[in-house]
């Protein structure tokens, strides 16, 4: 199995990122955009820049059709996907592989239902501090992707072809054999981290101190933990350890997408991290105390818009 074309859809903080990274070291021809024909043109225009560099993608329409590829990207924000779907719905053939950098825990079933499981391979993207603002990225740390099926004890095919051509394309990526708790794992970040960091609006080094906000930042997660038992996933706190760790080595001056979303007064992915903890905890009987408030808050913070 050899990787030679891709699509990526979704050029936010990620897509930019890991999209120059794979337009810069791929044959030209072989990676491409895919947007709608007005978002394309306003890409052209307006230019797309990362760390000060005008990216140079090549674009492809979605009502397009040259055949499957052999990697699709989905990038975009969870609100976005069920138009990602559609747009990419010519790029996805019977051997494509799927990954998504989607934060939460729904995005691959979501892609599994539209295109087959068989064809999603489970993704978390981890330990970037990339900021978007406008047509512009900036990043210090690009961190990497994680990947795996569900669960496995050996690398498949796939997953081994995968990890191969990333790493040869400047994209670190490592394998990982129970991906369905990494993600629940990272989930557990996400809810902490995001919601916090956009709740006191600051940047990662408002939560880099001890103080009130990195104090409800670990409460929102270990409601998480909680729930993650009842979802037979059981993290401990040492997952919650091992991200703190993480977190230490993101620029202070960083800051999640949900804040980013938050500063241009666009709905957040809210629902997809304390809506998911309320959802899941009225489901098991488990208060969530934490992540009630941050959703009441950050709801007020929204209708304000």
């Amino acid at each position: 199995m050899e990787i030679r074309k891709v699509s990526l859809v979704g050029l936010g903080a990620l897509g930019v990122m890991f999209g120059n990274q794979l337009r810069k070291t791929m044959e030209k021809g072989s990676f491409k955009v895919v947007a709608d024909r007005d978002r394309i043109k306003r890409y052209e225009d307006q230019g797309i820049y990362s760390n000060g560099e005008r990216c140079s993608f090549e674009f492809q329409s979605s009502d397009e059709d040259n055949g499957p590829v052999d990697l699709a990207i989905f990038a975009v924000k969870y609100n976005g996907l069920a138009d990602a779907i559609s747009s990419m719905k010519h790029q996805i053939g019977e051997n494509t592989i799927i990954i998504s950098t989607l934060n939460g825990i729904k995005s691959e079933e979501v892609l599994g239902d539209a295109f087959g499981h068989d064809k999603v391979v489970y993704c978390v993207a981890q330990g970037m501090d990339a900021v978007k603002e406008g047509n512009a990225l900036t990043y210090k740390n690009m961190g990497m992707l994680v990947i795996g099926e569900k669960k496995m004890d050996e690398p498949t095919e796939r997953i081994l072809a995968l990890h191969e051509f990333l790493n040869s394309h400047g994209v670190k990526c490592e394998m990982e054999n129970d991906m369905y708790r990494k993600m629940w794992s990272k989930f557990m970040l996400n809810v902490g981290v995001n919601q916090v960091v956009s709740l006191y609006g600051g940047t990662y080094g408002e939560i880099h101190k001890e103080g009130a906000s990195r104090e409800m930042m670990k409460s929102a997660m270990r409601e998480v933990i909680a729930l993650s038992e009842k979802e037979g996933v059981n993290l401990t706190e040492a997952d919650l350890e091992y991200w703190m760790g993480i977190l230490n080595t993101l620029s202070p001056d960083g800051k999640p997408s949900m804040r980013q979303d938050v500063e241009a007064r666009r709905l957040s992915e809210l629902e997809l991290f304390a809506g998911t903890v309320l959802e899941l905890g009225r489901k098991h009987g488990i208060d969530t105390p934490v992540n009630q408030e941050i959703f009441d808050r950050i709801t007020e913070m929204e209708m304000e818009y």
